[in-house]
């Protein structure tokens, strides 16, 4: 995989303002999207992926609010780091059309990019945007996924605040962590059990976890009460959990966010 070509400093330096939210990381990601006339970097990307990077950054170097410019070059470079770490263990990019401009002159991997980098320029929870960039190198890979289902699952995590992703996280590795199997009162007391109860209910009205809100029942008959160790994930919640890596939030986090829900 290669990644050569030269491009204006203003998109470089859209990646390395990522700093702020990215870390250190966003650096090395611009000598990779943007590589100059110095030793080359270690990582390399497909051309046709660095392409793509590249003219997302140019397009976003002039966003006026700065807060909302690091956030977008934070998210490609986390697309970056999570590219080259699919690509060490075997997944290259996608060889079909993705990345072939429609009539226009527009590719699908270009209208997902910029789709990809609105939602991280809105996510004032940064830590959203390092999943959102996940998602950006995990459908370059993915031959499975095109631009019209991605455009779905953003549009399923775009109201997610970061606990309700960490909860569906949770509930993903349901398995190898199992979940609290004490009932969850309807109306908790403490206002962080009642935000975190509020939040696996919208869950489960958006159709991301089963089982769905219990109805009432004829005759004012008392509902079940929901446990943690009851809630799987839908079709819905499988795809928002694969395309944002939710297996990469920390243990530490989803037991944070339990704690709330269970308090």
């Amino acid at each position: 995989m290669t990644a050569t070509e030269d491009s204006p400093a203003t998109g470089r330096a859209l990646l390395e303002s990522g700093a702020v939210v990215a870390g250190s990381m966003s650096r090395a990601a611009a000598t990779v999207v943007f590589p100059g006339s110095g030793a080359a970097p270690a990582v390399r990307l497909d051309d046709r992926l660095a392409g793509v990077l590249r003219a997302a950054a140019e397009e976003s170097a002039a966003v006026p609010v700065p807060r909302e410019r690091a956030r977008a070059g934070a998210v490609l470079a986390f697309a970056v780091e999570h590219s080259a770490s699919l690509s060490r263990s075997g997944r290259r990019v996608r060889d079909d059309d993705f990345f072939t401009p429609r009539p226009g002159g527009r590719s699908p991997a270009g209208e997902v990019t910029e789709a990809v980098v609105a939602s991280a320029r809105s996510s004032v929870e940064e830590r959203r945007v390092r999943h959102l960039g996940y998602l950006l190198a995990e459908v370059a890979a993915a031959p499975d996924l095109d631009a019209a289902l991605v455009d779905r699952a953003l549009r399923l995590a775009a109201d997610l605040s970061w606990r309700q992703l960490t909860l569906l996280a949770g509930v993903g590795r349901r398995d190898r962590l199992p979940l609290p199997m004490t009932p969850l009162p309807d109306e908790p007391r403490a206002w962080s059990a009642w935000g975190a109860r509020e939040d696996v209910a919208d869950l489960q009205r958006a159709g991301l976890v089963d089982p769905p809100p219990a109805q009432p029942r004829p005759g004012g008959a008392a509902l079940p009460r929901l446990r943690p160790a009851d809630l799987r994930l839908t079709r819905r919640g499988v795809l928002v959990h694969r395309l944002l890596a939710l297996g990469f939030v920390r243990d530490d986090e989803v037991a944070a966010a339990l704690a709330e829900l269970t308090s």
